[in-house]
């Protein structure tokens, strides 16, 4: 496997060699993913009665529950916020908890405002994958961008080489060469 970097967007080639161990031997193990949840949009939830969102629970543990998926993976909240109301002090948390980690495998949940300023304190962080991904609408609602982010960031974790990325709107950018285009409400490359 080869990560290549092209304009700004990563672009994965995936060589398979054959396995020429005999058939009984033959395991494929992947590697536990941790994901780390912050809040933001994917994981609000709607209030009928005072007619507001607010961050909820990890949405996450709920979409991939519905699954039948063949990774190992576990899920642990850092964080219920907005991504505006994320500080210094709760990325140097995000940091720690990535930091000390004994999976390689990082996806992490987050609102999309100021996921980048998250993603660059994360670039010093060497021998790990990490893939931060969000959503611009809630992931319990019928048409959001959530199930198919997290999917992308996904196979993002698992396939790239160690480095800090982002996973949004059907691309995977090195974290960067990444910028949020407000008007268009979506991510691009720089």
């Amino acid at each position: 496997m080869t990560g290549v970097c092209q304009r700004g967007i990563v672009t994965v080639k995936i060589v398979l060699l054959p396995d020429t161990r005999p058939p009984h031997t033959q395991t494929r193990t992947m590697e536990k993913i941790l994901i780390l949840t912050t809040g933001g949009t994917i994981d609000k939830v709607y209030f009928d009665a005072r007619s507001t969102y607010e961050v909820g629970p990890p949405n996450i543990a709920i979409v991939l529950g519905e699954l039948d998926l063949a990774i190992d993976y576990s899920v642990r909240s850092l964080l219920k916020k907005d991504s505006l109301e994320i500080t210094d002090q709760d990325r140097a948390l995000i940091l720690q908890a990535v930091e000390q980690a004994k999976e390689e495998h990082i996806l992490i949940t987050h609102g999309t405002d100021t996921m980048i300023q998250t993603a660059r304190s994360l670039a010093g962080v060497r021998g790990k994958t990490i893939v931060l991904t969000g959503a611009l609408t809630p992931a319990l609602f019928k048409t959001t961008d959530a199930l198919f982010n997290i999917g992308c960031a996904l196979a993002a974790v698992q396939i790239l080489p160690a480095g800090v990325y982002i996973a949004m709107n059907g691309a995977v950018f090195p974290h960067d060469k990444v910028r949020k285009n407000l008007r268009e409400n979506r991510f691009e490359e720089l």
